[in-house]
C-alpha cells in the first residue's frame, strides 16, 4: 500500500522540541483506501518496552491518497521527561481507529505490521533551559487521565524568566485557549521589555506551538531575561453561565510548555 518513513534528528535531550518529518510513498500499484486510517508512532526503549506515542491523524486523510503520491508533512513535539536514556527505537504503521486493524506496508517491519523507521540516542538536557513561571500565573494543573501534562493559566499579564545564555536562543510557547468564552479570538503578545517578540490571535480551539528567535543582543547583559505574556483579553469562569464553573479565577490564556534552546 506504502512506504512510511521519518526524519529526525539523531540525538536528542529528555524535554526538548523536536521536528519530525513524517513521510508515506504510496505505491504505485495501490489500491484505494479503505478508510481514513489513523498513524500510530511508537518510542520504544533498548528492550523493546513502549515509553510513549506521538498518533495522529494525517493532514490529507488516506482515502484522498493515490498511487505514486507522496505524503509529507512536519510538526514539533516535546519529548517527555521520560526515566530512561539511550537507543531509542521509533516504529509506525496505519490503524483503523474503527476496528484497530493495522494495514500492510512496506518496510523494516519487526511483527504486528509495525515499521522500523528511525533509531536516535536519548540523552540528559545538556543545558539549563529551565523557563519560571514568575508573576501572573495561578497554580500549575494536572490532567488525571493524560500522564505528564502539566498546565499554568496565566492573568492578564504573565511573567516568564530564564537564565540568559549570552547567545541567540529559540523560545518556545505552547498554549490554548480551550474555553469557548469570548467573541473573538484573543490577541497574545510576547514581551521582552517593551519590545514585541511576538504578536498572533488564539481562537478557542487545539493547542498551538509558537517559536521565536530572539538575537542575543535584544536578551541583554542581565543574568536573567524576562519575558510578559499579555492577552487584550481575561474571563472569570464563574461569570460565563455556558461554562457551568464556579472558579473564579482570572484567566488568560493556558500554557503547557515555555523553552529556551540556545542557538
Amino acid at each position: 500500500m506504502a512506504t512510511p518513513s521519518l526524519a529526525m534528528p539523531a540525538v536528542a535531550a529528555i524535554g526538548s522540541p523536536v521536528d519530525l518529518t513524517y513521510r508515506f510513498t504510496v505505491a504505485d500499484d495501490a489500491p484505494p483506501f479503505a478508510e481514513d486510517y489513523r498513524v500510530f508512532v511508537h518510542f520504544l526503549d533498548a528492550d523493546g518496552e513502549l515509553m510513549w506515542t506521538d498518533d495522529h491523524d494525517t493532514p490529507t486523510p488516506t482515502r484522498q491518497w493515490t498511487p505514486g503520491l507522496g505524503v509529507e508533512y512536519m510538526w514539533t513535539i516535546f519529548l517527555p521527561r521520560f526515566p530512561y536514556v539511550g537507543d531509542t527505537r521509533v516504529e509506525m504503521g496505519l490503524v483503523s481507529a474503527a476496528t484497530g486493524d493495522r494495514l500492510p506496508l512496506a518496510g523494516d517491519s519487526p511483527g504486528q505490521r509495525s515499521y522500523h523507521v528511525a533509531t536516535f540516542d536519548l540523552r540528559l538536557p545538556s543545558e539549563n533551559r529551565l523557563v519560571a513561571y514568575a508573576e501572573g500565573w495561578h497554580a500549575a494543573e494536572t490532567a488525571n487521565t493524560t500522564e505528564g501534562l502539566e498546565w499554568h493559566w496565566s492573568m492578564g499579564e504573565a511573567a516568564l524568566s530564564f537564565s540568559n545564555p549570552g547567545r541567540d536562543v529559540q523560545f518556545y510557547l505552547e498554549l490554548d485557549q480551550p474555553a469557548a468564552a469570548f467573541a473573538d479570538a484573543q490577541q497574545v503578545r510576547v514581551l521582552l521589555g517593551a519590545e514585541i517578540v511576538d504578536e498572533f490571535a488564539l481562537p478557542s480551539g487545539p493547542m498551538e506551538l509558537r517559536r521565536m528567535t530572539i538575537p542575543a543582543s535584544a536578551l541583554g547583559t542581565a543574568d536573567t531575561v524576562n519575558l510578559t505574556i499579555a492577552v487584550d483579553q481575561t474571563f472569570v469562569p464563574a461569570s460565563v453561565p455556558a461554562l457551568a464553573s464556579s472558579d473564579s479565577r482570572e484567566l488568560g490564556v493556558r500554557v503547557f510548555r515555555a523553552f529556551v534552546q540556545p542557538l
